[in-house]
């Protein structure tokens, strides 16, 4: 499976000549060049994860495209059909079985409300937790692991990709940060997988790693 990262939040997936969209949102480009879309995962509902303009654009080029995501998406997305999904439960979308953990999105601050959010586990291989620090109750072969929010404390970070205990991992949700500040990030990830023996991939949007 081939997995791509974009600008901020989102991912693709490659898998059997098809591919699945995650969390494609207001920081990332235009999505081109895209091969037969079979599913997207919102994991919650703000802007930097979904846009009407994205799905649009998704939906024209693959009508009928199936929108995964829990029902703060759905509430949000009242204009789209999206298929609700809660922890616990398991979908598949053409060669992609997807597993979803969490429930809610990490604490801002106490003036904020807390919201739905889920994570996926793709294929029981590439995991992706959204705006939050759920472990999934499964091995993890590769982490899409935030770097930087809003919400994000980076001991926070490193203490949840060493209770994840990935093989491998790379850094994603960045684009809030300088430069220098995704190089600490990206440094502070690197040391917390490899003290399990895993490895760490410094991604920049368009690139991609097999898995």
């Amino acid at each position: 499976m081939r997995v791509t990262k974009f600008e901020h939040a989102t991912l693709t997936l490659r898998e059997s000549g098809k591919t699945l969209i995650v969390d494609p949102g207001s920081f990332t480009s235009p999505l081109t060049d895209l091969e037969d879309v079979v599913g997207v995962v919102i994991t919650h509902e703000h802007p930097d994860h979904w846009t009407p303009q994205h799905l649009d654009r998704i939906l024209k080029a693959f009508p009928g495209t199936p929108i995964f995501g829990p029902r703060g998406v759905a509430d949000a997305a009242a204009d789209y059909e999206i298929t609700v999904v809660s922890p616990g439960d398991a979908v598949t979308a053409g060669p992609f079985t997807l597993r979803f953990f969490g429930g809610r999105h990490a604490v801002i601050h106490e003036s904020i409300p807390v919201i739905d959010n889920i994570g996926v586990l793709v294929n029981d291989t590439v995991y992706y937790p959204g705006d939050s620090y759920a472990v999934p109750e499964a091995p993890v072969k590769l982490l899409a692991a935030p770097v930087g929010a809003p919400w994000l404390k980076i001991g926070e970070a490193m203490e949840f990709v060493l209770a994840v205990k990935p093989r491998s991992a790379f850094g994603t949700h960045d684009m809030t940060l300088s430069v220098a500040g995704r190089q600490m990030g990206r440094a502070r990830l690197t040391w917390a997988v490899e003290q399990n023996g895993g490895e760490f991939f410094e991604l920049d949007p368009g690139e991609s790693v097999d898995v």
